[in-house]
């Protein structure tokens, strides 16, 4: 049964204070400047400790509810029976100025707008930080021997606005060496987001029933390639990025894993960015996931073998239903994959 606390949420207006803030903070330092990050976790994650093998970092939605996510982590953890000695739960909190505000926050809080760290833009304050900054940081922490001396897996997983944030991630990430010389595997777990990141001008067409693709006309939306939907004026954390073929080949050689909701197919639904670039993609989630599984295969006939898209079927736009199903808890915690 799909209780409301998730769904329900989703629908709310995003724009407006938050109720709750974490009350511990990660600090995040780059030439640009320093800051702090609310973070939700299952103990301090910060102190050495030998036993965990696991650390899932869990990013929430449009809603910035990173309570309600922390909930969700730990919920999803009991139900995949995961030690909470062995599995760290890390809900990074990218608050709005207003939340700061209203909260009466440490002037060192970063923030940002209401959706911009959804596309790693950076913080409007105090030091313009990207909120893929934020996930290096995390990563670089967790890499620590001293800290993680078991440390064997990372994922990283979100949906709707957090799945969002975490395909973006896959395709810009530049932090993952310091766990792949200690042989940590680092996973992606992307589910029902609004859109994804493109390689190219190509885009699904609609009245296809073969699920072709074709050249889009830019002059039916300037915007449809720039990023967040395609490679165009990346943000700054970018920097001077690789070229499109080398992003995709570090994309497509990265473990990802897209979760769709069978029932994630309303065109109106309140919360799917129906933006023009958006829709160049598809009507819907379900459909915009389907099409992005069929583009990276025709680009890739030589295979994805890290890459896989599961829709589960019943299942809506509801977080607790794609991480509480066999494949939301495979993805997360690695049972049965």
């Amino acid at each position: 049964m799909t209780e409301p606390f998730i769904t329900d949420d989703e629908r709310a207006p995003n724009e407006r204070p938050v109720a709750v803030v974490a009350s511990r903070h990660l600090s995040v330092a780059t030439q640009a400047g320093s800051g702090t990050v609310p973070v939700f976790s299952n103990g301090d994650w910060l102190a050495p400790t030998r036993e965990v093998q696991r650390a899932v970092i869990l990013i929430h939605g449009r809603l910035r509810n990173g309570d309600t996510y922390f909930e969700l982590a730990q919920r999803s953890c009991a139900l995949a029976d995961g030690s909470a000695a062995n599995t760290l739960l890390i809900v990074p909190q990218f608050l709005a100025t207003a939340d700061v505000d209203s909260h009466d926050l440490p002037p060192s809080t970063l923030h940002w707008d209401w959706t911009s760290w959804m596309g790693g833009e950076n913080a409007e304050g105090p030091a313009p930080i990207s909120s893929f900054d934020v996930l290096d940081a995390i990563l670089h922490a967790l890499a620590s021997r001293e800290q993680f001396a078991s440390l064997a897996e990372v994922v990283i997983a979100g949906h709707s606005g957090g799945a969002q944030v975490v395909q973006r991630y896959a395709v810009l990430a530049r932090d993952e060496a310091p766990l792949a010389a200690r042989g940590i595997a680092l996973r992606y777990v992307v589910a029902n987001p609004s859109s994804y990141v493109y390689f190219d001008t190509m885009r699904p067409v609609a009245s296809a029933v073969s699920g072709e693709f074709a050249a889009f006309d830019r002059t039916q939306c300037p915007s449809f390639n720039r990023w967040k939907y395609g490679l165009e004026d990346l943000p700054a954390y970018a920097g001077d990025a690789a070229s499109a073929a080398a992003l995709e080949a570090r994309y497509a050689q990265r473990d990802v894993t897209v979760l769709l909701g069978g029932a994630d197919c309303d065109p109106q639904h309140p919360a799917l960015d129906r933006s023009c670039a958006a829709l160049t993609q598809g009507e819907h989630r379900l459909g915009r996931g389907l099409a992005y599984a069929r583009y990276m295969a025709l680009r890739h006939p030589e295979g994805l073998a890290k890459h896989r898209t599961f829709v589960i079927e019943g299942v809506g736009h509801d977080a607790k239903g794609i991480f509480g199903s066999a494949q939301g808890l495979a993805a997360l915690f690695g049972t049965g994959l």
